[in-house]
This record gives structure tokens, sequence and C-alpha cells, in this order.
């Protein structure tokens, strides 16, 4: 991936060189700082990937536990909710993608349109989500001790510790997701804004990359929940 280009530092009257307005003073050049950001961004995804990894090794635990009830499980979610999900979180990747590939080419009206799609793409996921978790809400179907289901498309489940044990698991990976869904969203909001006052050119894009970085994280997430939680 490409880094940003430096502009040349200038000469001040007191022999000092001048820093471009981006540029932190502990930094000898826009790449190193860039680097460094992207360095640590890089530190954060990978504690990220580890808090999903231990619920991945949680679900599997209990799904060979309990293969059959949480087969049974499974199939009362919403795969057409799932997939359009899906479809919603990997548009929002290539628009997010596309709002890095406009500022790095100084189009900046691009790239606030892309990240306003990302946004709104990002919006659309959490109704979804909102009108998923709702539905198991009128049907008694809580995490944790507060499972009770009722109604015929969840009867069969009522009384099955396995059931609660797979439907806790699905709260709460998916609210955790959710969390980071709505984290991004007021990132992106506040990225999109700062595009806007004129905050990003092709010499500095470091908070749009990195912005990036974090949103396919999040898709990638989805991408491993979707089939495990809704389709195996």
């Amino acid at each position: 991936m490409a880094t940003e280009t430096a502009p040349a530092p200038t000469e001040t009257t007191d022999g000092e060189h001048d820093h471009p307005a981006h540029l932190e003073h502990h930094f000898v050049s826009s790449e190193q700082q860039f680097d460094s950001a992207k360095l640590g961004m890089w530190v954060f995804l990978i504690t990220e990937v580890l808090l999903f990894s231990a619920m991945f090794v949680a679900y599997a635990v209990y799904r060979q536990w309990h293969p059959e009830v949480f087969a049974a499980a499974s199939g009362t979610l919403d795969q057409t909710f799932g997939t359009v999900n899906t479809i919603v979180l990997l548009t929002s990747s290539l628009t997010v993608a596309l709002s890095i590939h406009y500022i790095k080419q100084d189009k900046v009206k691009q790239c606030i349109y892309y990240l306003l799609g990302t946004l709104g793409l990002a919006g659309v996921f959490m109704v979804i989500k909102y009108f998923e978790y709702t539905a198991k809400f009128e049907h008694g179907v809580f995490p944790g001790a507060a499972f009770d289901p009722h109604g015929t498309h969840y009867e069969h489940l009522a009384g099955i510790d396995a059931a609660a044990q797979f439907f806790s698991i699905y709260f709460v990976m998916t609210g955790i997701h959710g969390v980071h869904v709505v984290g991004g969203m007021l990132v992106i909001g506040a990225i999109a804004f700062m595009a806007w006052r004129g905050s990003f050119s092709s010499e500095w894009y470091t908070p749009v990359e990195l912005t990036g970085l974090y949103w396919h994280l999040v898709d990638i997430v989805w991408i491993f929940l979707f089939p495990l939680l809704y389709l195996i």
C-alpha cells in the first residue's frame, strides 16, 4: 500500500525546519508518522482479533458438545436478514476503500460521498439488526437465564439449556460486533466532517486510511459470524 508523500521541509530564520501542519514535532517526516500510526492501528486490530477469537472458540466448544441443539437453534435465525446484512457490509468495504482511493487523488468531494455512503450502509446494517433482535425479544428469546421461548417458531427450544447457550453466544457475539459497527459509524462521521473542513489531501490522509482498516476488520468479523451462526 502506498505511503503518503512528505512535503519538503522549509528553513526558518532560526535555522529550524518547518513541519507541515499535520506533522507532529516528534516525527521527522510524514512517512514516519504514517508508518507509526499504521503500526499502532495494526496492534489495536490484533487485540480485536484476539477478542473475537475467544468467542469463536467458545462457540466451537459448545457446538461440539450440543451439535443437534445448536443446529436447531441456528435454524430459527432469519437467513434473509443475515444475507442482506452480509451484502450491505461487503458493499461498505468497497465504499470505504473508494474513499481512500479518491482522497489519494485529492478528490475530496468524492471521498466525502463514499464516506457518507459507508455511514449509510452501516446504518442499514444496524436497522436490520434491530428488527432481528426485537423479533426474538417478542418471543422470549433472551440471553442467559431470561431465555423463555414461546411461539411456534421457538417452542421446540423451550427448556433446553443448550439452546439458551446458543442464543447467549449469539447475542454476545453479534452485540459486541454491533458495538464495533456503531463505534465505526461515529469515527466515519467524524472523518467525513474533517474531510469537508479540508483536513485531508493526498499529502495527508492517515486518519482516512486507518478508519478504512478498522472498518475492514468489522466486515471480516461478520463474514465469520454469518456462516457460523446462520448457516452451519
